[in-house]
């Protein structure tokens, strides 16, 4: 049985959804870690309000014992400072015993990407099959708009295949898009994005019209699934098909390996990281940083090209 201090948990989680907007996922992970810190705490006999720094701090030592990751143990102490920063909000701690620990050292691992011919390769497929007229015709062509608006804004596939069916009456070349904690930004679309978003949206009204469908999903990729679009898993599993057909390795692409492309390619070629960060929804631009590799690659080719010492050495080799 769970002693007084879980229903502070559960006003905690409540707080987050209404308050700041958390994602079901987000939500469900606090509870999961704060719920084995609850254990921890309890197989202690220190309750769960009363923890110290030096009980944290223990917690987190056994996570470490137990070979977590430092990833996994830095999500804990997250869901940890989140909960005890509330508790001393609301007036129910003194202090915030979070404060002094420390985030457990861990190299950032580089994100897996694409080069640019190996997009150009996965783009030309889908579009060579959205022109095959055969039956089935409207799910290629939603492969090749799904492809383009990825690669052209770089969203998340959660807020892309959730994109309302109102962005085929939009007469522009920019997106509003809805991404984590409802934050609204706008980011520009590809004449190639646009083209295939047309083609798209005329093939699924007519169809619509044909099916005598009565009433008119609000979904732009509407699908017969619990939500009434296409399920993030099943456009993961088409895009690896599709890469198989493009003669691609399916393993080192999905649909977050294509947000990582357009991030890098953008980067490699002059975009500032700020803006690539306001692109991507990122509220933090330590997030964005990830990216610096490529970031300093250009700017030991832009030295090498354009400082007069360098271009010196080249002279005399």
């Amino acid at each position: 049985m769970k002693d007084l201090g879980w229903v502070h948990v559960e006003a905690f989680l409540e707080m987050m959804s209404a308050e700041r907007g958390a994602a079901a996922n987000t939500l469900s992970s606090y509870e999961r870690d704060l719920d084995d810190l609850h254990a921890f705490l309890n197989g202690k006999g220190v309750r769960l309000m009363d923890a110290a720094s030096a009980d944290l701090s223990a917690y987190l030592s056994s996570l470490a014992a137990q070979g977590f990751k430092p990833s996994s143990q830095a999500r804990r102490l997250a869901a940890m400072r989140q909960f005890y920063k509330f508790l001393y909000a609301e007036g129910l701690r003194t202090d915030d015993p979070t404060g002094v620990l420390d985030a457990p050292k861990k190299g950032r691992a580089l994100p897996k990407t694409m080069g640019v011919d190996e997009v150009g390769r996965l783009l030309e497929q889908a579009e060579t099959e959205a022109q095959d007229p055969a039956p089935g015709q409207l799910q290629r062509l939603r492969m090749l708009a799904l492809l383009e608006l990825l690669y052209a804004t770089g969203m998340r596939v959660s807020e892309l295949v959730s994109l309302p069916a109102r962005v085929l009456d939009q007469d522009g070349r920019f997106l509003m898009i809805r991404g984590k904690g409802n934050k609204e930004r706008l980011v520009p679309l590809s004449h190639s994005a646009i083209a295939a978003l047309k083609l798209y949206g005329r093939m699924l009204a007519a169809e619509n019209v044909a099916a005598k469908v009565p009433q008119e999903s609000p979904w732009l990729f509407q699908a017969a699934s619990k939500e009434g679009y296409l399920p993030r898993q099943v456009f993961a599993r088409d895009l690896k098909n599709l890469a198989i057909r493009a003669g691609l390795t399916p393993s080192m692409i999905s649909p977050h390996v294509m947000r990582h492309a357009f991030a890098s390619h953008l980067l490699a070629n002059g975009a500032d990281l700020r803006v690539v960060q306001e692109l991507l929804g990122h509220s933090d631009i330590s997030t964005t940083q990830i990216y610096t590799h490529v970031l300093e690659e250009r700017l030991q080719q832009l030295v090498q090209t354009h400082h007069p010492l360098a271009k010196q050495a080249k002279k005399q080799e």
